[in-house]
């Protein structure tokens, strides 16, 4: 029988194909093909390592590079694994390049794609991703939606009825499916977890790189910064790097070696409070959101897992794709303003944490199951 073809290249990808494989019933036809969009091994292998996945059935090792050249190696590369395996469908996540060249690849040899997270609109043209996202739902036939605005979303742009319409369906987030499994857990699944309950002795890393006392007493902050908007330009990268070394608790960063290497070309420093740590785990970085007072990102999924763990996150960003997490203050947009990503990191959230928003948890059987009724 033709096989499934899943697409994954980044972190986020890894996770949420882990749980729409883990939920399929027939596992064997479903196969997964990794671009190499990430291939730094903490940002790859570990994911793998951490949520049990078998290694994926076809590797293309593209790397980094200029979304152009990069996304036309991807589209090469896909083109010719969909001529030799002939898959009943194409499954693409979320809005990485990886996202766009297997949806284009699939589309122009007229294989079925499923779209994974459609629906999602930043309504900034300026971010790659809001690019990718579109023209992924553009391309598609099947568009299994996170939210209930993303379905409306959709239905907007025509794509959910009238001539020519596609299959959209509201599935819920599979990233919540994961969440919760994890969150049950998380305190004995990993060293971090596992210290953050009883700390004893010296904490491991990353929470190494937190004063003592901090880290005990759950007196700390989780950021991640890596989007080319804030780190393509040095001075903006100075500010927030700054406001974040500013606020009332040490802030830990795992650093994305995007982010490393723009620091060092504009020699720039952490100060203050400002703590640099080497890229987490998903098990590892589950385990900080859930010990921590507050969570600083630029992330699109990092909103939604810091709202999942009950924690306030402030977003160094103008829009957001996941307008949800703004209910109730649990998300705040700052941009890059100093001042108010200072203001944002005192407000507190006004009511509980607006989690229904995103589904019941079974998200990832409702993937699957829209995935293998194409036959």
């Amino acid at each position: 029988m033709k096989p499934y073809l899943h697409i994954v290249g980044a972190r986020p990808q890894f996770v949420k194909a882990a749980v729409v494989l883990a939920a399929a019933a027939d596992r064997p036809r479903h196969q997964l093909l990794h671009t190499g969009q990430h291939y730094d091994p903490g940002l790859s292998q570990v994911f793998f390592d951490e949520l049990e996945m078998a290694p994926p059935d076809h590797s293309l090792d593209i790397g980094s590079g200029k979304h152009g050249a990069q996304t036309g190696a991807m589209l090469a590369a896909i083109e010719a694994v969909v001529e030799r395996t002939r898959p009943a469908a194409m499954v693409v996540y979320g809005d990485t390049n990886s996202t766009l060249a297997g949806a284009l690849a699939a589309a122009k040899l007229h294989v079925p794609v499923v779209h994974v997270e459609a629906g999602l609109r930043s309504f900034d043209r300026r971010m790659p991703e809001e690019i990718n996202r579109v023209a992924t739902d553009h391309v598609s036939d099947v568009l299994l939606c996170p939210t209930h605005r993303a379905v409306e979303q959709l239905a907007s742009e025509g794509l959910a009825a009238g001539e020519g319409a596609r299959r959209v369906l509201f599935t819920g987030d599979v990233m919540l499916d994961l969440a919760r499994q994890v969150g049950r857990t998380v305190q004995t699944r990993t060293a971090v977890g596992r210290w953050l309950a009883d700390p004893q002795g010296p904490p491991p890393a990353p929470l190494d790189a937190l004063p003592a006392d901090a880290a005990r007493a759950g007196g700390f902050a989780v950021a991640t910064l890596h989007r080319a908007a804030n780190t393509d330009d040095p001075a903006r990268l100075a500010g927030l790097l700054a406001a974040l070394g500013d606020l009332p608790w040490p802030v830990l960063l795992p650093l994305h070696p995007r982010t490393r290497h723009a620091m060092a070309r504009a020699g720039l420093k952490p100060t203050g409070r400002l703590c640099l740590a080497e890229p987490a785990g998903y098990l590892d970085f589950t385990a900080l959101l859930h010990g921590c007072a507050r969570v600083f990102t630029d992330s699109g999924g990092v909103q939604k897992e810091a709202l999942f763990a009950g924690r306030p996150c402030v977003t160094m960003r103008d829009t957001t794709e996941w307008p949800e997490t703004l209910a109730g203050g649990w998300n705040v947009l700052v941009g890059a303003d100093p001042e108010a990503l200072r203001a944002a990191a005192r407000a507190a959230p006004e009511g509980p944490a607006p989690v229904d928003a995103f589904g019941d948890g079974d998200a990832g059987g409702a993937v699957a199951r829209a995935v293998e009724a194409l036959g």
